[in-house]
């Protein structure tokens, strides 16, 4: 079998893709490289020269971070990144995003990404929004999640939405066939987790309200809890590689 080239925009140091990289190298014998985004100076402006060509990756996935999708003045390659995300999008490519990653999608498809009314994080269910029998990926009746964010996004034009809960309408999304976005971290695992707990300090001290999970508690869930999302996530790849153009 070929190898696919998998490349991911990473966010937040020691942020590799979780739960999916094992998937990817056993099932596609993936071939991973990054875009470290955290490394660069922030006020830094990037040509579309200094990331990959598109014709170089078989399959994107845009992970998470503690920054907006609106921090442009902030974080000057973010230009570069949702340009580059929107050319790779219309090309046909498989793209997976990932929390910030998917609200990286949905300003790349000109969707606006705003403040949620409540912050959400911890273990939480989302509710799919399109039938079984539908032609779109399939998405469980019902699935709990690792949530950890404070912003949402408008659906992209000609968007549907595949899931939401009580405290976010959007959780997930696809765009034709090659785009699905997840508002939560279903690549989590406990070393991840573990991870986000150890080192997002100035960002666990912003969350607060009805909607944040106690520390302990998200920690303490059972491996089994972490299952769900990471086989949606491997579904979620095979469907956008099973559809590309």
């Amino acid at each position: 079998m070929k190898s696919l080239k998998v490349h991911y925009f990473q966010h937040i140091e020691n942020e590799g893709l979780g739960s999916c990289e094992a998937y990817l190298i056993q099932h596609y014998h993936a071939d991973i490289t990054t875009t470290a985004f955290y490394a660069l100076p922030p006020k830094i402006e990037l040509g579309l020269n200094a990331l990959p060509a598109i014709e170089d990756v078989d399959l994107l996935i845009v992970m998470g971070g503690t920054m907006s999708a609106n921090d442009t003045n902030r974080y000057a390659w973010l230009h570069a990144e949702i340009t580059w995300i929107r050319q790779y999008i219309l090309s046909g490519k498989p793209v997976i995003g990932l929390c910030l990653g998917a609200q990286l999608i949905a300003r790349a498809l000109d969707a606006k990404v705003f403040k949620n009314p409540e912050k959400e994080r911890g273990w939480r269910e989302v509710y799919a929004t399109q039938p079984i029998t539908s032609t779109h990926f399939h998405i469980p009746p019902v699935i709990t999640v690792l949530e950890w964010h404070s912003e949402t996004f408008e659906l992209p034009k000609h968007a549907i939405q595949l899931a939401k809960n009580d405290v976010c309408h959007n959780q997930i999304f696809q765009y034709q066939h090659n785009v699905i976005g997840f508002q939560f971290h279903p690549e989590v695992t406990i070393k991840t987790l573990t991870m986000f707990f150890e080192t997002l300090i100035e960002d666990i001290n912003n969350y607060q309200g009805p909607f944040v999970a106690p520390i302990a508690d998200t920690l303490n869930a059972p491996p089994e809890q972490y299952h769900a999302g990471q086989n949606l996530l491997n579904q979620a790849i095979d469907y956008v590689i099973k559809h590309r153009h």
